[in-house]
C-alpha cells in the first residue's frame, strides 16, 4: 500500500501523525506498507471525516501482490523499509 497526500498545511502534522500508527513514513506526505481492508476502510472514513474533500487530495496505491511491485531508490532514502517492500 502506498497513501500520498496533498493537503492543507495546517493539516500535514494531524495527517502525518495519524498514517504513523498504520504505515511506515517514507518522504514528505508519502506513506508505505501492508494494511489490511479493516485498516484502510478506517483510514480512509478518518480522511472523510478531516479532510475538505473539495482542497486536500489523497492518493491510495495497492498491489495485488510484492512480486507486481518493485521500488528504485536515487539520492538518500528518508526512513529505511527494506522490510515493508
Amino acid at each position: 500500500m502506498l497513501i500520498v497526500y496533498d493537503v492543507d498545511e495546517k493539516k500535514v502534522a494531524k495527517v502525518n501523525k495519524y498514517l504513523k500508527t498504520y504505515l511506515n513514513w517514507v518522504q514528505n506526505s508519502v506513506f508505505e506498507g501492508e494494511l489490511t481492508e479493516a485498516q484502510l476502510d478506517r483510514i480512509i472514513f478518518w480522511f472523510k471525516g478531516h479532510l475538505d474533500l473539495k482542497s486536500d487530495s489523497v492518493l491510495i496505491y495497492t498491489a495485488s501482490s510484492q512480486k507486481w511491485l518493485s521500488k528504485r531508490i536515487i539520492g538518500i532514502e528518508k526512513n529505511s523499509t527494506d522490510n515493508i517492500l
